[in-house]
């Protein structure tokens, strides 16, 4: 059942994607514009035109996801509660702006 009170922890965890999510938006502009390719061939249309653009449907799509899974995060699927799936998400994030800033550091920027 769906209700109207969540834990203050899906905000917190909430929160933090989306602020990551900015980072990865940030960082992946600037990888581009050091000559790195985009491997999501969802995202690719998309970094090719306007950074704006890009960043706003990113954020935008993200924020969507966070939305829906913290409605949902005491529903259970496959035995688990579905905000299990918010510190998946989180810990993904980590990692990728993690990897991102390794390949910022260690890539000869002209």
């Amino acid at each position: 059942m769906v209700t109207d009170w969540f834990h203050p922890q899906w905000l917190a965890v909430g929160i933090l994607i989306l602020l990551l999510c900015g980072a990865d938006a940030l960082l992946t502009l600037t990888l581009i514009s050091n000559g790195a390719t985009e491997i999501n061939p969802f995202m690719d249309p998309l970094v090719r035109g306007p950074g704006q653009s890009f960043a706003a449907w990113k954020f935008a799509l993200t924020s969507m996801g966070v939305v829906i899974l913290t409605l949902l995060a005491q529903l259970k699927l496959f035995g688990r509660a579905v905000g299990t799936i918010l510190y998946v998400v989180l810990g993904m994030y980590v990692v990728l702006v993690g990897y991102e800033l390794f390949l910022l550091r260690n890539i000869p920027i002209d």
